[in-house]
C-alpha cells in the first residue's frame, strides 16, 4: 500500500515560508539511498510525495506488525542550517504532514531530530492514575480564571517533572493537541473514534491548564511529555492531515460533568498492553467506532453517562473570536472585513493568496482567497469560513504579525 508525505519549510514559525528548499527523502533502513527529491514553492510547500506503506489492517488491530513506514528527511536551503529528521511516520492511505522550521546558518552543524515510536507500537511507561476531578485552590490561590479558556500556548516539559535538565517548548495549543493525537492514536481509525480520543486529549490538557497543576507545585511549565504523568509529545514530529482536520473542528470543546467547573481529567490507555478500568481504552474506542458508535457514545461509554461536552467561550491569542456564523458568498459585515484584513496581511508572506478590497462584502475574490488559504494549510477547500477556518486564519495572521514586529 501507499501513503503520502507533504513537507513545508518555514523561518522560525509558520508565519514566514521558505521557498526553494531542497528536500531529500530516504527509507530509514537505508538512509544513504535517496528515493525522492522535491523543492518547496514560494509558499514553502512541497508537492505530495507518494511512498510505500504497510497494509492498512496492521493499524486496525493490536499486536500487528508496525503499521507505518519510517523515512529520513534532509532539508537544505540557502542561508539556513541543514535539518535532518529521522523516523518520519507514513501510514497507508493517509497524508503525513511534516513542517520544518529553519534557522539562519550560524554554525556549520546540521540540526537533527529523531522521532520516537508511536505509543501504540513502542514501549512507554503507563500513566500513573490521578483523580479525574482535581481539588481547586481557593479563589485567592493560583486559579484565576472563572472558566476554562483555550490558551495561546502550552509550555511542554520534555521529561518527568523532576528532571530539571529537560528542555521546555512553547507550543501553540492546537499544534500541541495535533502532535499528541498523532503520537497516541492512528489516523486510519474511524472519524468518530478520532474525535472521541481527541476530546479526551483536549480535556486532559485543559484540566492541566485550568487547575495550574504543575505551576501549583512550583514548576514553570504546563504539562510534561512523559506518559507516566501526561501525554506523549515529540517536538517537531510529523502529524496527520485527518487528525489535524478533526482538531481544527473541535478544539474548543472539552468533556466535563455536572456540578464541576473544570474539564474532566480524561485519562486513557491503550486497553491491550495496559488495562485501565474507568478510563478510555484507545483500542476499545476503535472497536466502538467500527460498530457505529458516535464520539459522544464512546465518551459516555468510558467516562459515564453524565459526561457531556462544554465549549470554551474564549480563545486566547486571536484578535477576534468567531461570531458563530459561517461566512460565504453573500455574507457581509465586520466579520468579513476582519477576514479580508487578515488575509491581506498573510498574503504579504504568502503571495499565492491574492490581495482583497477590504469592504466587508464576501464576494468571489474573497471566496477564492479563502479557498487558496485552505489549500495551503491542508484544510478542506470549501471557500467558506467556518469556525475551523476562522481560527486557522487568525493563528497564521498572528504568526505573520509577530514576525513582522521582530524585523
Amino acid at each position: 500500500m501507499e501513503g503520502n508525505l507533504k513537507l513545508a519549510t518555514f523561518y522560525q514559525s509558520v508565519g514566514k515560508p521558505i521557498g526553494g528548499a531542497r528536500i531529500q527523502i530516504a527509507a530509514m533502513e537505508n538512509p544513504n539511498q535517496v528515493i525522492d527529491e522535491v523543492y518547496t514553492d514560494e509558499s514553502g510547500q512541497s508537492l505530495d510525495v507518494t511512498l510505500p506503506a504497510p497494509p492498512l489492517e496492521y493499524s486496525m488491530q493490536p499486536g500487528a506488525p508496525q503499521p507505518y513506514s519510517l523515512y529520513d528527511v534532509r532539508v537544505q536551503a540557502e542561508g539556513f542550517e541543514d535539518v535532518e529528521i529521522k523516523g518520519v511516520q507514513v501510514l497507508p492511505q493517509q497524508q503525513a504532514l511534516q513542517n520544518v522550521m529553519l534557522l539562519p546558518k550560524t554554525i556549520s552543524q546540521r540540526q537533527g531530530l529523531v522521532i520516537p515510536p508511536h505509543t501504540l507500537n513502542g514501549v512507554f511507561p503507563p500513566k500513573i492514575p490521578e483523580s479525574p476531578v482535581k481539588e481547586l485552590p481557593p479563589v485567592t490561590g493560583l486559579v484565576v480564571l472563572p472558566e476554562p479558556v483555550i490558551p495561546e500556548y502550552i509550555v511542554v516539559h520534555a521529561g518527568v517533572p523532576t528532571n530539571t535538565a529537560a528542555p521546555k517548548y512553547w507550543v501553540p495549543f492546537k499544534e500541541y493537541i495535533k502532535n499528541v493525537a498523532s503520537s497516541e492514536i492512528y489516523a486510519t481509525w474511524p472519524d468518530e473514534t478520532l474525535k472521541a480520543n481527541i476530546l479526551a486529549i483536549l480535556s486532559f490538557t485543559l484540566n492541566r491548564v485550568f487547575t495550574e497543576w504543575y505551576r501549583g507545585k512550583g514548576y514553570n511549565f504546563t504539562i510534561t511529555n512523559s506518559t507516566q504523568f501526561d501525554q506523549a509529545f515529540t517536538y517537531g514530529r510529523n502529524i496527520f492531515a485527518d487528525i489535524s482536520r478533526v482538531v481544527d473542528e473541535i478544539f474548543v470543546n472539552y468533556i466535563t460533568m455536572p456540578h464541576i467547573r473544570q474539564p474532566l481529567f480524561a485519562q486513557y490507555c491503550d486497553g491491550r498492553r495496559v488495562q485501565c478500568p474507568g478510563w478510555m481504552s484507545q483500542w476499545g474506542a476503535k472497536d466502538l467506532g467500527d460498530r457505529g458508535y458516535t464520539a459522544m457514545d464512546i465518551v459516555k461509554h468510558y467516562y459515564g453517562q453524565e459526561a457531556y461536552l462544554a465549549q470554551a467561550k474564549k480563545v486566547e491569542g486571536v484578535p477576534m473570536s468567531w461570531a458563530g456564523e459561517t461566512l460565504q458568498v453573500g455574507s457581509k459585515g465586520e466579520s468579513v472585513r476582519v477576514i479580508q484584513e487578515q488575509l491581506n496581511a498573510i498574503s504579504n508572506n504568502f503571495p499565492a493568496i491574492q490581495k482583497l478590497k477590504v469592504d466587508g462584502l464576501y464576494g468571489e475574490n474573497t471566496r477564492q482567497s479563502v479557498e487558496k488559504f485552505q489549500g495551503l494549510f491542508n484544510m478542506s477547500t470549501t471557500g467558506m469560513v467556518d469556525m475551523a477556518t476562522w481560527y486557522r486564519i487568525s493563528s497564521i495572521y498572528v504568526a505573520v504579525q509577530n514576525l513582522a514586529a521582530l524585523t
